[in-house]
């Protein structure tokens, strides 16, 4: 199936790795050009090299910076010259315990993880309603659904984007003007993210990490850990001219691992 996403532009936050890449990897397959930013350089310059690769009929351009600051998303917004498609992403907070936090660890939570996506949706959502064409999918994470107890700040964080998100998608202005924003919640993916998750909880229980992993492959439905590319695929199939009509979800991607209904 064509997507309807050739030539059209999209800025991906924290895609040098991980999910990021994973979502920049599947639209430049599209035919999408991409802004791509991370705070790594050599990181960034390596993933921009492989996506040019990928596809040479497309325009890769990689911005190096913290999103999460004025100045990092300042200059990413103005390597695009415009934005149709728009992948918040961020690195998540540290484990731990909420007893051991403070302000200054809430706030940098919610700065990377809620504000920072509020901040870019608002500077780019109504030029694409002008233009009659928009996709935003924040990736979140399956906390939101079925919290982890040592994310605590990723619970708190990402849940607050959520509720927000939750209002704004349905403004009519928006949804109305063939813009759509939608969430994906990554359960367990095969990435720094989660051993780093899984090495807290080992230092936690006081068993081995490769213990702690084959356990949780075990309770997953699917007995794997996700893709990165599986992930990527799923952000072009909401990003696609096709999904015009899908906005305010929050979609789950956990191999069956939650275990509710609805």
């Amino acid at each position: 199936m064509d997507l309807g996403l050739n030539g059209r532009w999209a800025l991906v936050c924290a895609a040098s790795k991980g999910l990021g890449r994973g979502c920049a990897e599947a639209l430049v397959g599209e035919g999408a050009h991409v802004v791509i930013t991370a705070r790594g350089e050599a990181d960034l310059l390596a993933t921009a090299a492989a996506l040019r690769a990928l596809n040479p009929t497309v325009e890769v351009r990689a911005v190096t910076g913290d999103i999460a600051t004025p100045e990092g998303r300042a200059a990413a917004l103005a390597a695009c010259p415009q934005i149709d498609i728009l992948v918040n992403n961020a690195g998540g907070p540290p484990p731990g315990d909420f007893r051991d936090w403070g302000r200054e660890q809430w706030i940098a939570a919610l700065d990377a993880n809620m504000l920072t996506p509020i901040e870019l949706i608002k500077a780019t959502v109504d030029a694409m309603a002008a233009r009659g064409f928009g996709r935003i999918v924040n990736i979140t994470s399956g906390a939101v659904k079925a919290p982890i107890d040592v994310l605590g700040l990723s619970n708190g964080a990402r849940s607050g984007l959520t509720g927000f998100v939750a209002g704004l998608a349905r403004q009519p202005r928006l949804a109305g003007a063939n813009v759509t924003i939608n969430n994906l919640l990554p359960g367990a993916f095969d990435t720094d993210r989660l051993r780093k998750t899984m090495a807290a909880g080992a230092a936690k229980t006081g068993l081995a990490e490769g213990e702690v992993a084959a356990r949780r492959r075990a309770a997953i439905p699917a007995q794997r850990f996700g893709s990165a590319a599986e992930f990527g695929a799923i952000c072009a199939m909401l990003c696609s001219a096709q999904a015009g009509y899908l906005t305010g979800q929050n979609i789950l991607l956990d191999g069956g691992s939650f275990p509710g209904t609805f």
